[in-house]
Order: structure tokens, then C-alpha cells, then sequence
């Protein structure tokens, strides 16, 4: 630590400094929140819309709002937040992210902003890891929202449109990141206003953001509609990708390497990547290609179907594993998720 560090303090140090009086603030109200019946604490539901709708923001009611939560988790859950989560709860009203240490109760501080958040009528998403999280945190932590008069929605995998539906038009809902990325998806590609799912997206809180924004995010989600084309290009493809000849991979080639003119000497008609899953054809494999389907330039643009085919087709069967990657249940290709090891019903690639 610098010496400046020591003097003014870390930014996270100054940041804690910054919210401090709101925390105090919130744990000020206690004894006023705690004269409350269930009746009138369940009324400051409908008093914090009227404030808002009146012209005041939900930074100005966060601290009663919170002091609500705070006493409705106490004697619906008998869990009351803790000075550490109602930090935690400020920072994600924010937009912020906050790190807490397992046992800090992340699942708890989420009531907080979701509350808040929700208090404007236009919805508030929960998002986390997969179904379980989200099926244990919607009737476990619901239960503090639904005392104070919100409705909590859960999506799951397998529901069916109208099902979706009516659990994004909840004031609060549960939800993993791919149910959700998924039905974006389906919405934007839906020919008609009522095929849609979600009714906007106003205010999201993510569970383990770092393994959703980062560690699956590197796994995109795509969706496509049914296809009008032959498969007779797809057939062809396979036939082509089971003669070819896998060469030996080749190690890390820099930009130095490249100066240097140092060459990579390829072997086969194409490499794989087994830790990326890519798969490269060689100069070989695209003469190979060139030949199969009488075309005079691969990398032409009339013919980036075909490229694109055999990558694909190579892919499948150098890359993808049965029982592994999908499986096959009556006569239909069934994608496994590598995260959770879950059967995807209804996507395919």
C-alpha cells in the first residue's frame, strides 16, 4: 500500500465512507419500522409508489425503502440485514458490483435493490446460475417481496410461452442468464407483438456476474428459425469432412514469429484447436474443397456457404462427442449445456 493509500484510504475504503451516512440512516428508522403493524408496513409499499410517481427518485426513498426490507425479512424469514449487506444492497442499487465472502449473505442483500427497484412498476430481473438458484431464491426471498405486496415470478426451463409471460410481468422475477438471453432472443425474432415474452428490461441484479459476464459469456447464445434450404449441401459437406485428414496442431505462433519470417509448417487438410474448439483448414484442405466442389477460390464471397459448411461439418465430427457435447433421444439431436450438464430442449446448432 502507498503512502497516499495510507493517508486517504483505498477507493473501495472511500467509497464505503461515501454510503456510510445512508447506512446509518437505514439503521436509524429500526425502532420506527418495528412500531409498524403487518398492515402499515405492507401500506409503505403503496406509499413509496405515490412518492415516486409524485416526482421523487428512488435514491431519495432508498433509505426507508431499505428499513422496510430490513424489517419484513426479520419477521418473515426472522432474518434481519446486517450492517455489511445493507452496504452491499446500496452498491447494487448503483449498478455497482459488490464482492462479499461466502456466508455474507448475497442471497439476502438482493431483496434490497430488488424491492426498490421494482417499486416502479416496470420490473425487476434476478438473474442466476441455473434453475435450482433461481426456483430456491424465488420461494425462499420471494416471500419477503410478496409480504410487502410485490408479485415474484420464476422462469424455468420448459415452461411454455404464456407461462413465461406471465412470470416477466411480475414486479420481481427469477431467472438464469440463459432463460433470459434466450427469450431476447425469441422476442427479437417473433413476427407479431404477442408472441412476445418480455415486457422490457429495466433493472437487472446478476448472481456471480463474474462466471455469467465472463466464463459463460465466452459461450454465445445462438438461435436461428427453421431453415428452408436443402440439406443436400449439409450431406455433401459430411461426406467431404469424414475424407479429409486431420493434420498434427501446431504450437503458438507470435507477431515476432511473423517478422522473423519463421513459418509454420502445416500438415493435413486442417488443424484443431481442441481448447477454443476452431477448427482451421490448411492450404491442402482448401485446394481439397476447391476440388470437391469445382470452384476456382474458396474464399470467394459466392461460396462462404460452403466455407462455412465444411467448418461446421468438420467441427461436428472432430469436435462434438455423443453423450458428451448432445445426445440423441428419439430420432432428435438434444444440445447439452457444458456448464450445468443440462439437456437443452427445443435449441439446436
Amino acid at each position: 500500500m502507498s503512502l497516499l493509500d495510507k493517508i486517504i484510504g483505498t477507493h473501495s475504503e472511500r467509497e464505503l465512507k461515501r454510503i456510510t451516512p445512508i447506512v446509518d440512516k437505514i439503521e436509524s428508522l429500526r425502532p420506527a419500522m418495528q412500531a409498524l403493524t403487518d398492515e402499515e408496513l405492507r401500506a409503505k409499499t403503496d406509499e413509496f409508489k405515490r412518492r415516486l410517481s409524485e416526482g421523487e427518485t428512488s435514491d431519495d426513498i432508498m433509505p426507508e425503502a431499505y428499513a422496510v426490507v430490513r424489517e419484513a425479512g426479520k419477521r418473515v424469514l426472522g432474518m434481519e440485514h446486517f450492517r455489511v449487506q445493507l452496504i452491499g444492497g446500496i452498491i447494487l442499487h448503483q449498478g455497482r458490483i459488490a464482492e462479499m465472502r461466502t456466508g455474507e449473505g448475497k442471497t439476502l442483500v438482493a431483496t434490497l435493490p430488488s424491492y426498490l427497484d421494482a417499486l416502479e412498476g416496470k420490473g425487476c430481473h434476478v438473474v442466476t446460475v441455473n434453475d435450482y438458484l433461481a426456483k430456491r431464491d424465488a420461494e425462499w426471498m420471494g416471500k419477503i417481496h410478496e409480504f410487502l405486496g410485490l408479485t415474484v415470478g420464476i422462469v424455468l426451463n420448459g415452461m411454455n410461452s404464456d407461462e413465461r409471460r406471465a412470470a416477466y410481468n411480475c414486479d420481481i422475477t427469477y431467472v438464469t442468464n440463459n432463460e433470459l438471453g434466450f427469450d431476447y432472443l425469441r422476442d427479437n425474432m417473433a413476427i407479431y407483438k404477442e408472441q412476445c415474452v418480455l415486457r422490457g428490461l429495466n433493472f437487472a441484479i446478476i448472481d456471480e456476474i463474474d462466471s455469467i459476464l465472463i466464463d459463460e459469456a465466452r459461450t454465445p447464445l445462438i438461435i436461428s428459425g427453421q431453415s428452408d434450404k436443402s440439406t443436400k449441401l449439409y450431406e455433401a459437406c459430411d461426406m467431404l469432412a469424414k475424407q479429409m485428414q486431420r493434420g498434427e496442431d501446431v504450437g503458438d505462433f507470435s507477431k515476432m514469429d511473423a517478422l522473423m519470417g519463421i513459418e509454420q509448417e502445416e500438415t493435413g487438410d486442417f488443424i484443431v484447436n481442441e481448447k477454443d474448439k476452431l477448427v482451421n483448414l490448411t492450404a491442402q484442405g482448401v485446394a481439397k474443397v476447391e476440388r470437391y466442389f469445382h470452384i476456382s477460390n474458396l474464399a470467394d464471397p459466392e461460396n462462404l456457404e460452403i466455407q462455412h459448411n465444411i467448418i461446421l461439418a468438420l467441427r461436428a465430427n472432430n469436435l462434438m462427442q455423443r453423450d458428451h457435447d448432445y445426445i440423441v433421444r428419439d430420432d432428435e439431436v438434444l444440445i447439452v449445456d457444458e456448464f450445468t450438464g443440462r439437456v437443452m430442449p427445443g435449441r439446436r446448432y
